[in-house]
């Protein structure tokens, strides 16, 4: 029997039963549908997470204090490590230095009240997160040593206390009571894995250390941002740096008081969680595929019963075993494939749909699906007929034409 042959056929039988075909087309539906969603939907995560790092600069090392448990005291990071991390003879695949200090305050302006970040930095700090202004302009290293109460803010902050994203310069905030400021309005970047910093307030690292965070040394930091000259140089930036701070703050070899993380940790970190979720999720979509395939034999196994007496017939008109095997096998394949093929669709609707909704809430997603998805979905939903039809198929096959003939 040739296959077009048996194609034209197996439509014919599918479409006498409109209604049981429609309904065991719909498991697959459902099946693909899920599967080809949650993939886009994992996808789209993962390149809103990926870009977002990327985001917060361009080839950044973040060195923070604490590492290794066998250290017992270890040394908090400084200025002078940051100066030393700075120098081109120490460190010649460095390409920018910023220290920076963390802390919580209380905002006050115009008769609001709310929490906000507090980073008090060096002016190197924009150029390496890669901030742009909105208005005004950034502090210079003048008002760093002149203590000055001047800050760059975000503009979830001036929407917060101002009710307004633009002509802010030039007002007067109180951090914790204390007046400042603002100099510069920041471009809306949204959230990431590193934070907001829509509603951050960005001040001279100095004003910080002693008028809001309070801190006794002010050669103490927190972190120490470290941009690299390109991204080849990570690694030999990451054991220059690492082999300075080893020698300043005088730990055993392998005993670390500090860490060392790059936006290819945090990148493949995002990677790894996004992609076991996408898997995790793809899983559970795709038991509602198995359970569509178990639809399709149970349907083909109806038929089978339903057309004993037809296989009879053929057979003692001379069908071969094989030609019965392939018209139940193509019924099945069909049933499948039809179903894949709308179950793509319904799975991009649901992929838009999420991305809409995504969009209206706020957060950039944008789900992804690949045409890799869509052959993948394809090939699985047809795998799915041929695997699930063969017992129904190899069933109606080896009928013996004298008892189906009889079968009532």
């Amino acid at each position: 029997m040739k296959l077009a042959q048996s194609i034209i056929e197996a439509l014919e039988s599918l479409s006498a039963n409109k209604l049981r075909s429609g309904l065991t087309i719909l498991g697959i539906v459902i099946g693909v549908g899920a599967v080809i969603a949650m993939l886009g939907v994992g996808r789209g995560a993962e390149a809103t997470i990926t870009g977002s790092i990327s985001g917060i600069g361009t080839n950044l090392l973040f060195v923070i204090s604490g590492g290794s448990e066998e250290i017992s005291n270890p040394r908090p990071l400084t200025l002078s490590d940051a100066s030393a991390i700075a120098d081109p003879f120490q460190a010649p695949s460095v390409l920018a230095v910023a220290p920076a200090v963390q802390g919580s305050a209380t905002l006050t302006a115009s008769g609001e009240k709310m929490q906000s970040t507090i980073i008090g930095t060096t002016p190197e700090y924009f150029s390496m997160r890669n901030l742009t202004l909105t208005e005004g302009d950034f502090f210079t290293e003048a008002d760093r040593l002149g203590y000055a109460s001047v800050v760059v803010i975000g503009p979830d902050i001036a929407e917060e206390l101002f009710g307004r994203s633009d002509g802010v310069v030039g007002e007067t905030i109180r951090i914790n009571g204390q007046p400042f400021r603002i100099i510069g309005l920041l471009v809306s970047k949204g959230g990431s894995m590193m934070g907001s910093q829509d509603a951050d307030v960005i001040m001279p690292l100095e004003t910080a250390q002693v008028r809001i965070l309070q801190r006794s040394d002010k050669q103490k930091v927190g972190m120490i941002l470290v941009q690299v000259v390109d991204s080849d140089a990570i690694t030999q930036a990451t054991e220059e740096v690492a082999q300075i701070l080893r020698q300043r703050h005088s730990t055993p070899v392998g005993a670390d008081d500090f860490t060392i993380f790059s936006q290819q940790d945090f990148i493949g970190l995002a990677k790894t969680v996004t992609g076991v979720l996408t898997i995790f999720l793809g899983g559970i979509a795709g038991i509602s595929l198995l359970v569509g395939g178990i639809g399709i034999m149970n349907i083909m196994l109806v038929s089978v019963t339903e057309r004993t007496r037809e296989i009879g017939l053929r057979k003692a008109l001379g069908a071969r075993k094989r030609d019965i095997l392939i018209q139940f096998l193509t019924e099945s394949s069909l049933l499948s494939l039809i179903g894949g093929l709308i179950g793509i669709f319904l799975g991009w609707l649901i992929a838009f749909i999420v991305g809409q909704i995504a969009a209206n809430a706020g957060t950039p997603l944008t789900p992804s699906i690949g045409t890799d998805s869509i052959l993948l979905a394809t090939i699985f939903s047809a795998a799915v007929g041929l695997f699930f039809g063969i017992y129904p198929a190899n069933r109606a096959a080896s009928l013996e034409p004298v008892e189906a003939l009889r079968y009532e």
